[in-house]
């Protein structure tokens, strides 16, 4: 079985008894959207397009670090923990530690990362929530997503992450949030 089908089958095990948080669609739906819009930017390396399908596996299953360390290697196992909050630490200490990381994460990461919160606000009109839990999402997506930003657009190797980022910048204009600016 090649990585990548290994990656979306441990992927839709792991969290096959969770729907997507406020919605009846099944998870994996959200975790195949992130991949679509990886490779929508161009992104081919089967490494992190399987980190794709894993990039919630630590944060929402019982899966460990060594556990997939154990199942898909140094890299994958190291793109997903960047992408993974500290669950030992209270909820604030948990943000300020993450965006950190997140600063500090690789621009595949941060790819993810990318491909991640569009996928969220692309579905958040889908969801069962309440207006301010919504906007609640919105604002930590857009602090998340200024965190990373300039390292996507100096960085990386693929044009169309501006577009997806303009894509983002129309929701957060539809909610009343200021637009995140990119410096080419």
């Amino acid at each position: 079985m090649d990585l990548l089908k290994k990656g979306e089958l441990f992927a839709k095990k792991k969290h096959d008894v969770m729907g997507v948080k406020g919605n009846a669609i099944p998870y994996s739906k959200h975790l195949e959207d992130v991949v679509n819009r990886l490779k929508s930017l161009g992104v081919i390396d089967e490494e992190v397009l399987c980190a794709g399908w894993l990039h919630d596996v630590m944060n929402n299953t019982d899966t460990s670090f060594d556990d997939l360390y154990e199942q898909f290697g140094s890299k994958i196992t190291v793109l997903v923990s960047s992408l993974s909050k500290d669950s030992s630490l209270s909820r604030k200490e948990q943000e300020t530690a993450y965006v950190k990381q997140l600063k500090e994460a690789s621009i595949d990461s941060k790819l993810i990362l990318l491909c991640d919160i569009s996928a969220i606000l692309g579905d958040l009109k889908n969801k069962e929530l309440s207006k301010s839990k919504k906007l609640r999402i919105i604002k930590q997506k857009r602090h998340y997503l200024t965190t990373i930003k300039n390292d996507l657009v100096q960085e990386s190797n693929y044009p169309k992450t501006i577009s997806l980022i303009e894509t983002i910048n129309s929701v957060l204009k539809k909610w009343g949030q200021k637009p995140v600016l990119v410096q080419i």
